[in-house]
């Protein structure tokens, strides 16, 4: 078989663009091939040396390392490739994580890693659904690329939507929680317990109905009892939560630490706003709730009466045109 009859039948089955097409598989999946072995390829002893005396240079300047290496990760030969090198893009990523409730050492790695390997399934799905459809019948090639790219950028961006709703889902429960655990910490405050003791009491009390904020509590009261700076820890707890609510609470803690009033009353105070901020937006949502209503019901009455009024008339002039 010479290369005009091999043209002819590529052309036959995937249509005038089908040398190019084959082509484009043929280069993604030497790709697909050759980049395992890229990143196993083995870095020369010397360029290790320097890598690591660049490492070293760059700790000292910044004070502190990005993360900490471990033996028993195998993703750690990868982590050029799978973590941001810039340290205020992997605090962003990792405070998100941490705010959707991935606290683990290597959750930055493993999220970029399914964002890679999610990316690379849906660019081989849009690939084999290219194939499919050019065999049936002539195919643009913009649909062509299309049917590829969407399928590789939906899986793409599926972790990253994944993260985002988890963190607004855990979020709104650690809000509607909030007024509660202040009652509760409240009551154990004034029979007598201290702020620590307060605050495990009402994590264990909270467990079962809100069990989120329920572990925000718990990681306050262990990093306490390690001898952690009390308005550090506060401070950390805020950030983690991701809730104006936390954070003013953490506020008000601190000022009434640093000067010297009592905790109750601020609790007191603070523990009454909240259930009115409560209340508030739950008055919001119901008020809400009409216009959202506005278009559903228009939709689903307005066809079924107006079939109804006129139905009746419109069977009746059809009727007449018949006879006459």
């Amino acid at each position: 078989m010479n290369m005009e009859e091999l043209q002819t039948l590529v052309t036959d089955y995937l249509g005038p663009f089908g040398p190019l097409i084959l082509v484009g598989m043929l280069g993604v999946f030497l790709i697909l091939i050759t980049l395992p072995i890229l990143l196993k390829k083995e870095a020369d002893p010397l360029d290790r040396l320097k890598a690591s005396t660049r490492q070293e240079v760059k700790g000292k300047e910044k004070g502190e390392k990005l993360r900490n290496a471990t033996s028993r990760d195998k993703l750690e030969k990868y982590s050029n490739f799978l973590e941001p090198q810039n340290e205020e893009e992997y605090s962003a990523v990792k405070l998100k994580l941490m705010q959707a409730g991935y606290r683990g050492k290597n959750s930055v790695r493993i999220f970029h890693f399914l964002q890679f390997a999610l990316g690379i399934f849906g660019l081989i799905l849009g690939g084999a659904y290219a194939v499919f459809i050019s065999t049936q019948g002539d195919v643009e090639t913009q649909e062509l690329a299309l049917s590829v790219l969407v399928p590789g950028a939906a899986l793409y961006l599926l972790p990253r939507y994944w993260v985002t709703r988890r963190q607004q889902m855990r979020q709104e429960a650690i809000q509607n929680g909030f007024p509660d655990s202040l009652d509760m910490m409240l009551v154990c405050v004034e029979a007598g317990q201290s702020l620590d003791q307060s605050i495990l009491r009402v994590a264990r009390e909270l467990a079962a109905g809100f069990p989120e904020l329920a572990a925000e509590y718990e990681i306050v009261s262990q990093e306490m009892k390690a001898g952690k700076d009390k308005t550090s820890v506060l401070k950390d707890m805020a950030e983690r939560s991701g809730t104006a609510d936390i954070s003013s609470f953490v506020t008000v803690l601190v000022q009434s630490q640093q000067f010297g009033t009592s905790i109750s009353d601020a609790l007191r105070v603070y523990a009454s706003e909240m259930r009115d901020k409560r209340v508030m937006r739950a008055e919001e949502a119901a008020n809400k709730l009409p216009t959202k209503m506005t278009l559903a019901t228009m939709m689903l009455t307005v066809p079924p009466l107006m079939a109804i009024l006129i139905g009746p008339s419109i069977y009746a002039i059809v009727q007449n045109l018949g006879s006459g």
